[in-house]
């Protein structure tokens, strides 16, 4: 049988962890973009979740944990039927995170040259994709989830990660939704059944101990 990691540190060692960023995107986050024109979003709070993300991300590269960056394109001719209906329904003439554009384009986060970048064309970062191959064959078991929209996006990456076998934890104030309801529910739900929620902070300080424990072990 296998023995579960039950700690926190145990659970976010640099050795298996993967910081995931879930469509930190121009069209999801910055004024002008599809949520901001479309839906009349508020858009100020995405560049300090930017800042946390990439604080986040510094110590994980500086622990040496792997960043995976998550990056949607919804052209037309990806969407299934079911996709499709949905923006008939809302009627949207726009392409959100169409491939090359501005509004595909990082908003506020940059990957780092090497460090993987998976294209979806769904709400799961895993669904179609090569991100479950490329997580196992370096060995991950820990995914730290940050992003755009907790309960959309990024709860669906994190669900279809538990499926597949891996631990889930979300530092709550790496992610975030412009419905705060949904936003707390979609955490409530990994506290219930799918992880351990945390902060950015208190990742950092465990990596930052264990960063120090190497350097002088």
């Amino acid at each position: 049988m296998v023995e579960p990691l039950m700690s926190l540190p145990e659970k976010i060692d640099p050795a298996h962890t993967a910081v995931v960023v879930v469509d930190m995107q121009n069209d999801f986050c910055a004024e002008g973009g599809h949520l901001h024109n479309k839906l009349g979003c508020d858009m100020s709070g995405n560049a300090p979740l930017a800042g946390r993300i990439m604080e986040l991300v510094e110590a994980a590269r500086e622990a040496d944990a792997l960043v995976v960056w998550i990056q949607a394109n919804y052209e037309r001719h990806f969407l299934s039927g079911q996709a499709l209906a949905k923006l008939a329904e809302t009627q949207t003439d726009t392409i959100c995170c169409e491939g090359g554009t501005w509004g595909w384009d990082f908003y506020e986060v940059s990957p780092k040259p090497g460090e993987p970048v998976i294209e979806k064309h769904t709400y799961s970062g895993f669904f179609g994709t090569e991100l479950d191959r490329m997580l196992r064959f370096r060995s991950i078991k820990t995914l730290v989830m940050t992003g755009v929209a907790t309960n959309a996006c990024v709860e669906s990456t994190w669900r279809d990660g538990y499926f597949n076998g891996y631990y889930i934890v979300v530092p709550e104030d790496c992610v975030a939704s412009a419905a705060q309801d949904l936003h707390e529910a979609a955490l409530k739900g990994v506290r219930m059944f799918f992880g351990e929620v945390t902060t950015g902070d208190d990742l950092r300080t465990i990596w930052a101990d264990d960063e120090t424990l190497r350097k002088t072990g």
